[in-house]
């Protein structure tokens, strides 16, 4: 279709027979719509991904253009039996487009690894297109291309044009998306290899992302014929840029790197920096993320991880030491006690058979003997509350069966020892000094009254 007169598109539009066909195309999306309202709930919606799902899919989102393509095509043929129809020659080929669009854009979201840049520049890419295809087919692209073309700008003792610049970034954006959309379906296999380090795959990754991006740009300005001697003046604002303050950002990149390649730290490893505790879940190029075991999530900077010391608690094995204590009295069977301290730790499906789980008496406290069971676990990154509780729960059971007691604190001992004084004073005081008997050496001894200071108080 050749390029129409934008004056006489206008014309058209404030005329009655442009009213005619504006009216006519309403009224063809308003049916589309009402239509698309009554068949898309007849569509399925759970299907297993293959070839039936994309196409259920497809039918979805080009229901509402579709239908409205045909009911506009078929207005079009009934109204130019009776007056001409530019408008709605226009219309037709910018709704051929719209289905279109949506349906390459649908395609590619199942031809390319899932990333929230597509999604959410789907619908960005969907309407630029299509408003350059509307600006070219009402006449306004060339003229527009033109009035860019001779806005010149001097850079670097040469003059680019606005049009240049705009072409530009828009290359550049298309090969930077195709270049990371690559990049993705690249790591993605990557990262299946299971053959092959953690690290080193994440390691691989980020190379084949960063060689991507450049060699996007380095294409971009090639297609464009933008000398490459531009780069110079960005690498030396660049370089000024981290000589001024992004020493700390450069740091924190290349810090990651370190980290990926010597291995220190690898994705899953339990870890304490600055006294956060938790689960390597990531790391980034300027980042670490760090999940506690309370859900919560820490950013820690790469640089952090280089220049901090750093507890990496499975670093050799992934394999953490779990302590259990608890005191029992001094008359209790030590030898039954620790029989069940050691099964109560065997029987649980966390704790590991080798090293085998060890029951031990730790020391002899005042007020007992305190005891304590070592484990070992293969998921430290679990949590260890549930394992212990559920290890005390058995102790116990099996302590209460065996007659075993736990030890009391000295505190508690002190308290009650303080409470029967008091008591046993105020039961004298409320008793005749004639009628008061000898108290027994035992309570003598507890209560600090012996049978001399009882006589001494008559």
């Amino acid at each position: 279709m050749n390029n129409l007169d934008f004056d006489s598109i206008t014309a058209d539009l404030v005329s009655k027979s442009g009213a005619t066909q504006m009216a006519v195309l309403a009224v063809a999306f308003l049916l589309a719509w009402l239509l698309t309202r009554m068949l898309r709930p007849r569509l399925p919606d759970k299907l297993e991904p293959g070839f039936a799902k994309i196409g259920a899919g497809s039918a979805n989102r080009l229901m509402l253009p579709l239908l409205f393509l045909i009911l506009a095509w078929l207005a079009r043929l009934l109204l130019a039996k009776f007056q001409t129809v530019p408008i709605l020659n226009i219309a037709m080929p910018l709704i051929l487009a719209f289905v279109a669009i949506r349906l390459a854009l649908y395609l590619l979201r199942h031809l390319i690894p899932p990333s929230a840049l597509l999604k959410s520049s789907e619908r960005f890419i969907a309407f630029t297109v299509w408003g350059l295809l509307a600006l070219y087919l009402t006449g306004v692209l060339p003229e527009l291309l033109g009035s860019l073309e001779d806005t010149k700008i001097p850079l670097n003792n040469q003059h680019i044009s606005l049009r240049q610049i705009i072409e530009a970034l828009l290359l550049a954006v298309i090969t930077v998306f195709i270049a990371l959309s690559l990049s993705r379906l690249f790591e993605k296999r990557i990262m299946e290899a299971d053959s092959v380090n953690i690290s080193s795959r994440v390691v691989i990754t980020k190379f084949v992302r960063v060689i991507a991006l450049v060699l996007a740009l380095l294409i971009a300005l090639t297609v464009l014929g933008i000398p490459l001697g531009l780069l110079s003046v960005f690498g030396g604002a660049l370089g000024v840029g981290l000589g001024l303050g992004l020493q700390k950002i450069a740091s924190n990149y290349v810090s990651g790197f370190i980290i990926l390649l010597d291995r220190s730290i690898r994705l899953g490893d339990l870890v304490t920096v600055d006294n956060r505790y938790g689960v390597v879940q990531g790391i980034k190029s300027r980042y670490t993320e760090i999940k506690s075991l309370d859900g919560t999530v820490a950013i820690v900077p790469n640089d952090t991880l280089i220049t901090n010391t750093v507890i990496n608690h499975t670093h050799s094995v992934r394999l953490a030491l779990m302590k259990v204590t608890l005191s029992v009295s001094f008359d209790s069977d030590i030898e039954r006690a620790l029989a069940i301290l050691l099964a109560a730790g065997t029987a649980q499906h966390r704790v590991q058979k080798a090293p085998a789980p060890a029951a031990l008496i730790k020391q002899l406290a005042d007020n007992g003997i305190e005891l304590a069971l070592d484990v070992w676990i293969h998921d430290p990154d679990q949590g260890q509350s549930g394992l212990r509780s559920d290890i005390l729960r058995e102790v116990l059971q099996h302590f209460r069966d065996a007659g075993v007691k736990l030890a009391v604190s000295t505190a508690a001992s002190a308290a009650a020892l303080a409470a029967t004084s008091a008591a046993t004073a105020s039961g004298q005081a409320s008793i005749p000094t004639q009628a008061q008997p000898v108290l027994p050496s035992s309570i003598g001894s507890t209560t600090g009254n012996t049978p001399n200071n009882a006589k001494n108080n008559q």
